[in-house]
């Protein structure tokens, strides 16, 4: 297991405390989950994901991810319609665990209230919500 200073967290993302990231694109936002996350899942196995097209509440389940420890919810950080799926995630779920916050990104939403996006963590806040966790 990483220690927080080993934890990779950018700067220009937003976090939830479930340890899904936020990456506002224009109109759109990505996400995925934690550096924190993969980590503490360990490696991953499988990783299972809605539809495009599917519309979702904020902090509503949309998928799950399966690691060799644990099978762990995926929760929609901002509400909206999912427009693009990381199917390559099927083959390669091993991505999650490599790169996080690259190629292992989940789904990208246009949210339906894009102001629910200052209400996700900060890097610091998030960091402070780890050392309570730690």
């Amino acid at each position: 297991m990483k220690t927080l200073d080993e934890l990779i967290l950018p700067h220009d993302l937003r976090y939830t405390r479930d340890h899904e990231w936020a990456r506002v694109e224009g109109d759109l936002v990505r996400v995925g989950i934690t550096d924190y996350a993969q980590d503490q899942l360990g490696d991953v196995v499988y990783v299972e994901l809605p539809e495009a097209g599917q519309t979702f509440a904020r902090g509503e389940a949309f998928g799950t991810v399966e690691s060799v420890k644990a099978v762990s919810e995926l929760y929609l950080p901002v509400g909206g319609e999912i427009v693009e799926v990381n199917t390559g995630l099927s083959d390669a779920p091993q991505l999650v665990n490599e790169k996080p916050y690259d190629r292992g990104w989940m789904v990208v939403v246009r949210p339906s209230d894009p102001a629910e996006i200052g209400g996700l963590l900060d890097v610091e806040a998030y960091r402070e919500h780890l050392r309570g966790i730690e």
